[in-house]
Order: structure tokens, then C-alpha cells, then sequence
């Protein structure tokens, strides 16, 4: 599968990550990517840095020869409230914004808690995406909120790294694809890559 957007990205903004956002787009210019988008995590990741980082875009191009460059980020769901680790008036001016459960912040869910959670996020304006929702400790029923994403036009992200970084979740992943199938929700498939040599690549 060759992909021509990738809409998951990391730079050493989020400090596991291994390359600058520069590096990054320049590689998504060598591949032929159409559109990258850099995507780093919300400040209270531990390794993540100061949300102002993310009112700077506007220091940044939008575009590159042929390559749209979005600027983004992964915020963590904190609650089963759909409370966020960076605010409205920040996501508000991004252009592109991902929301994901980590076990650090969300260790583990029931099935009514998390299909709560998710359909509180489901109503927030300013996400755009769902990030690697397969987990299996937030297992959600598909059902009631794959029609709300759609409703609330989320689109729902199929990650690459998962099978390395979430193993487990295989299962979870096609029956989400089937009712995402089902119920016409926007899909996306991205490497949530942390260095330039895993850009637009699907691991596992």
C-alpha cells in the first residue's frame, strides 16, 4: 500500500521522537507524500513541551512545492468527560488535531465508559480525527459511536505502528473497519511515524 497523505507525524518536539519537523516535511517531499501532518503531543505528556508550542504555526509555510503541510496535534482524552490535555482556544487555531487515549493518562475503561468518552469527544469542533481506537482496555461499542463520528464528520485513523506499539488490538481493528464501512465514516491510515524513516510506512 503506498499512501499519499500521512496525518500522524512526531518531531523532536515530543522528545522520544528522533527528527526535527523540517526533516520530517523534507522527507515527505522525497517520497512524493501529497500532504503531511505534524502532529505532536499535547503538553502533559512528560516528554512534551510548552503549549505554546502550539499557537506558532503561523511561523511555519503551509505549503511546499506540491506538499500541503498541516499543523497539528495529538491531544490525550482525559476523562470519560472528553476533557482534553490542551484547550479549546488552542485546538481552535490548529489545523488539524487528533484525539487519543493513552494508558498513562487512561489506564483502562468499561465497555459503557468508554463508548461515553467517546461520543463525549464526538461533539468536540475542534477534533478532526480519533487516534488508534482499537485498544483492547477501551473497547466501545462501534455501533452507537461510529455513526456519531460520522454525524460529527471525525474521521477515524488506522495506525500503523499500532501492531508494534498497541499489540493486542488486531481483532478490534477489523470490526472497527467493518462498521466504519458500515456506517460511510472517513478513514484515514497513517505511520504515527517518530523519525523520517518510518514517514507514510505501515508496521506489523
Amino acid at each position: 500500500m503506498k499512501l499519499i497523505a500521512d496525518l500522524h507525524t512526531h518531531t523532536l518536539f515530543s522528545s522520544h521522537a528522533f527528527n526535527t519537523g523540517t526533516e520530517m516535511i523534507n522527507q515527505a517531499q522525497r517520497i512524493g507524500l501529497r500532504a503531511i501532518a505534524i502532529t505532536d503531543h499535547g503538553p502533559l505528556m512528560p516528554d512534551s513541551g510548552h503549549e505554546w508550542h502550539f499557537m506558532n504555526k503561523g511561523q511555519v509555510p503551509k505549503k511546499l512545492d506540491d506538499l500541503i503541510i498541516m499543523y497539528g496535534a495529538e491531544v490525550d482524552v482525559m476523562s470519560v468527560d472528553g476533557d482534553m490535555d490542551l484547550p479549546d482556544s488552542y485546538m481552535k487555531r490548529l489545523n488539524w488535531v487528533i484525539a487519543s487515549l493513552h494508558k498513562r493518562f487512561v489506564p483502562k475503561l468499561s465497555y459503557d465508559e468508554a463508548t461515553q468518552l467517546w461520543l463525549n469527544v464526538a461533539k468536540n469542533p475542534y477534533v478532526d480525527m480519533i487516534g488508534h481506537c482499537e485498544q483492547t482496555d477501551h473497547e466501545f461499542d462501534m455501533d452507537i459511536v461510529i455513526p456519531e463520528f460520522v454525524k460529527n464528520n471525525k474521521v477515524v485513523e488506522f495506525n500503523g505502528n499500532s501492531a508494534v506499539a498497541r499489540p493486542g488490538g488486531e481483532e478490534n481493528m477489523l470490526r472497527l473497519a467493518k462498521a466504519c464501512k458500515k456506517y460511510g465514516c472517513k478513514v484515514a491510515i497513517n505511520s504515527d511515524a517518530h523519525s523520517i524513516w518510518q514517514v507514510a510506512k505501515i508496521n506489523g
